[in-house]
């Protein structure tokens, strides 16, 4: 009844064949995957050290949230431009370029002794930031078998909230040692420029993983180097000889895109479903969820808590974000993108209004500030934490799903440059604006902005989005107008 002892040492050397392989390509997709912690880290790394860099760098409102969001600047050129270069010079090449502009720019970061030079640092940091956005999920899509690659894919945002919770949780225990973020830390320097010096160690990882990693074997397709792409594809798995063809009968097809595929034949308008994923993109970040991972500190410290708390605070919302990413993943190829989109509209319509309401009701202390009672700011922690649970679970990962699945074949490259830029500007406007209009219209009105934005969200998706589970990318090419309407 037992099996021959050779026919289970075959499975056995089989079977030990294909978890090495995994393994490998698991191991490629992680290193990809640092880019993406990186690029929560950098982005969250600001929200301690807002209030220091006022003190630092003398600045009012007004500049320090430009100093805050002129990252964003340098996010909307470097995701632009990464696939450009990746394709131009290759992936690995540009994750390289990319990963020392992480470690230069954190170094320079702390460094900076001006307000200016400390914004060409993070217009810089943001170049890494928006080429993080787009290199990491092109590196693993690449390598990754068709059928792990979803999961893997998957790696990207899951690294980009453990990024941002690393930040949070570095800030805060850096605060704790020293005192404060304006504390004189280790070697003399103020604890808010070690903040930033943190993200070297990743930065060096990302560098030396760039450095061990293959290139991408459909680039070496692409380029010619079809032996080098047989020996990558023999490494991840599957038979070399068919996907090298499968690649190149692929690219047979393919054109470098243009932005004046976006312009519909024989008219002067614009593809509608452009004008879909741009409201995607924008209404994203319309509802101020960047606000609470950039200003975090800054907002529970207007309502009384002390610094050592508005850090801890954070701290719960960067946990929460990841736990929350987790029943995303799980669920967006199961219930669809459309139903996720509208839950977390409606989701966070409520607690954005529930937390209008609380800084509405709230009294004034003697410094100025909202004075919230116990029961208020429990009330109000919570909504700002079903929020992010909202946005989390439905508007985080879907946009970008559904930007890379909705758009037809022959305009999905110009269109998601388009899109990409539009997320990124959008960030810019809302997190520039907000320590004015904090000034100006309080915290009530600011949230009583976004909550707004949130509910006109709904009508959008139900209108305008269509859904595209299921549905394979080469359905997406036929109308345009299908997939808006």
């Amino acid at each position: 009844m037992d099996e021959p002892p050779q026919i289970t040492r075959s499975e056995l050397i089989r079977t030990d064949i294909t978890h090495r392989k995994s393994a490998y390509v698991i191991a490629l997709c992680c290193v990809a995957a640092i880019g993406g912690f990186l690029f929560g880290f950098d982005s969250g790394v600001i929200n301690g050290t807002v209030d220091a860099l006022a003190k630092a760098f003398h600045t009012n409102a007004t500049g320090t949230g430009f100093a805050v969001a002129s990252v964003l600047l340098g996010c909307a050129v470097g995701a632009f431009g990464a696939g450009r270069m990746a394709d131009a010079f290759g992936r690995r090449p540009t994750m390289l370029l990319n990963a020392i502009l992480f470690l230069v720019t954190a170094v320079a970061t702390g460094a900076a002794n001006s307000a200016g030079f400390f914004v060409a640092a993070r217009i810089t940091a943001g170049v890494a930031i928006g080429g993080a956005s787009v290199l990491a999920p092109m590196y693993i899509a690449e390598v990754a078998p068709a059928h792990m690659r979803g999961r893997l894919a998957s790696l990207q945002q899951m690294a980009i909230v453990v990024g941002l919770f690393s930040a949070f949780l570095s800030n805060a225990i850096l605060a704790r040692v020293a005192g404060g973020a304006s504390e004189i830390f280790w070697f003399g320097a103020p604890t808010w420029r070690w903040m930033f010096w943190m993200e070297a160690g990743p930065a060096v990882a990302f560098l030396l993983g760039s450095i061990t990693i293959p290139e991408s074997p459909r680039y070496l397709v692409f380029v010619g180097k079809h032996e080098r792409a047989r020996k990558v594809f023999a490494r991840i798995g599957g038979d070399a000889d068919r996907l090298v063809r499968q690649v190149e009968h692929s690219l047979q097809a393919e054109r470098r895109p243009r932005l004046s595929d976006l312009i519909m034949p024989g008219t002067k308008r614009i593809a509608p479903v452009l004008w879909v994923g741009i409201g995607l993109a924008a209404f994203q970040q319309f509802v101020g969820i960047n606000i609470i991972f950039y200003f975090g500190e800054i907002l529970w410290k207007a309502v009384g808590a002390t610094e050592q708390w508005a850090l801890g605070i954070n701290v719960l919302t960067g946990l929460v974000n990841i736990l929350a990413t987790i029943p995303a993943i799980l669920l967006i190829d199961r219930v669809g993108r459309k139903p996720l989109l509208l839950a977390g509209s409606m989701g966070m319509t409520v607690t954005l209004a529930a937390m209008a309401v609380v800084f509405a009701m709230a009294g004034v202390g003697p410094d100025g500030r909202p004075a919230l009672s116990h029961g208020s700011a429990v009330v109000g922690l919570t909504a700002a934490n079903f929020y992010i649970i909202a946005f989390a679970v439905s508007w985080g990962p879907v946009m970008w799903v559904l930007l890379g699945e909705m758009f037809p074949n022959e305009i999905r490259g110009a269109a998601l440059a388009i899109s990409g830029a539009t997320n990124w500007v959008s960030n810019f406007v809302v997190t520039v604006t907000f320590l004015p209009l904090l000034k100006v219209i309080g915290l009530t009105g600011a949230y009583a902005l976004y909550g707004i934005a949130a509910a006109v969200s709904l009508p959008f998706v139900w209108l305008a989005v269509g859904e595209t589970k299921g549905k394979p990318l080469e359905q997406m090419k036929d109308s345009p107008r299908r997939d808006s309407g």
